[in-house]
C-alpha cells in the first residue's frame, strides 16, 4: 500500500481539481500509539489529543485543464503527488 493515502484521494482521483487531507497511514500509526499505551495502563483521558502530522496534496493537472485553469508551479512543487 502506498504512504499516500488520503482521506480525499479518492476524489482527487476520480475527477476533482485538487485534495487536501490528512494522510490516512500516518493517523494510524499515530493510533497505533495510543492503543500501545492505552494497553500498558494509561489512562485515555490523560493522554493529549494529537493533530495529524502528515498533510497530502494531490493536484489532478487533467481536471485543471479540463477547467482551463493553470495550477502554480509553487503549488506543484509542493504537492505530494501530481496526476497528469
Amino acid at each position: 500500500m502506498s504512504d499516500r493515502v488520503s482521506a480525499n484521494t479518492g476524489e482527487a482521483r476520480a475527477g476533482g481539481l485538487l485534495s487536501y487531507a490528512p494522510n490516512i497511514l500516518a493517523i494510524f500509526r499515530q493510533c497505533a500509539g495510543y492503543v500501545d499505551k492505552i494497553l500498558k495502563g494509561a489512562k485515555p483521558s490523560d493522554l493529549p489529543i494529537q493533530l495529524p502530522t502528515k498533510i497530502d496534496l494531490i493536484v489532478d493537472l487533467k481536471v485543471a485543464k479540463t477547467l482551463g485553469v493553470t495550477i502554480p508551479p509553487s503549488i506543484l512543487a509542493r504537492a505530494d503527488e501530481v496526476i497528469e
